[in-house]
């Protein structure tokens, strides 16, 4: 199991792939926060999104370094893996669909509604952020510590970003496929097949990326031509 030393240069590395992963994430997050919230007065907003996300990341934080934990049984790393290549693709895929979260009227009804289905919707963090964590306890607390004031306060931007530069959602798509195919490479059960063999390591690495990447854009050029084939259809999404 590869180990990283306290703020070494892989521990930074490791770092800026948290933050980068959960502001890749954080398109869902906003949304939950936003539908959640919505329906109250503009001066408790605020209030709400911020009591709600502090409870949703304590819960994540506490959700993270158990699945951490767990990561270290024998051939759970390969299945977080496994998953974690899936979440890849739907962060190209997912039509981003979010009609089942109610808005509440009224502040501590909308806080709890936040943390839920913050709680629900943020297991792809929770997996990606214990992957690329490398099992380090403290990039955990750190990664998650670092970009909750940036999801807060950057996540609509970062929206707005993701729709006028489309690359950034294949960029972190990519960076997904990478920390899950790192993950399956890493089971202790799988080293004897890629310890001594970097070249295989890193092919298996590339033909996961190139996987998900080449299904994320297949998914989303089936999703624009059934948007063009019903256009009404679409335009209520």
């Amino acid at each position: 199991m590869t180990t990283v030393e306290l703020f070494s240069p892989a521990f930074f590395i490791a770092l800026i792939n948290i933050i980068f992963i959960d502001l890749i994430l954080a398109g869902d997050n906003a949304i939950v926060i936003g539908m959640a919230a919505r329906k109250l007065p503009v001066h408790i907003q605020k209030k709400a999104i911020l009591l709600g996300t502090a409870g949703a990341v304590v819960l994540r934080i506490a959700a993270t370094l158990i699945v951490v934990w767990l990561l270290k049984i024998p051939w759970l790393l390969a299945i977080g893996g496994a998953m974690l290549v899936y979440i890849a693709y739907k962060v190209l895929a997912d039509d981003g669909a979010h009609d089942t979260i109610d808005a509440k009227d009224s502040l501590w009804p909308a806080v709890r509604t936040i943390v839920i289905a913050d709680a629900a919707m943020g297991l792809d963090n929770v997996i990606a952020v214990a992957g690329a964590s490398k099992q380090h306890m403290t990039l955990v607390v750190l990664g998650l510590l670092i970009s909750v004031p940036i999801v807060i306060w950057g996540s609509t931007l970062f929206i707005k970003l993701l729709g006028r530069f489309p690359w950034i959602a294949y960029a972190g798509s990519a960076v997904l496929a990478y920390t899950a195919s790192h993950m399956i490479t890493e089971e202790p059960h799988l080293l004897p097949f890629f310890a001594d063999k970097p070249l295989l390591r890193y092919l298996f690495i590339a033909l996961i990326v190139i996987a998900v990447l080449w299904a994320g854009y297949s998914s989303r050029q089936r999703q624009r031509e059934q948007g063009d084939e019903h256009p009404s259809r679409a335009a209520t999404r």
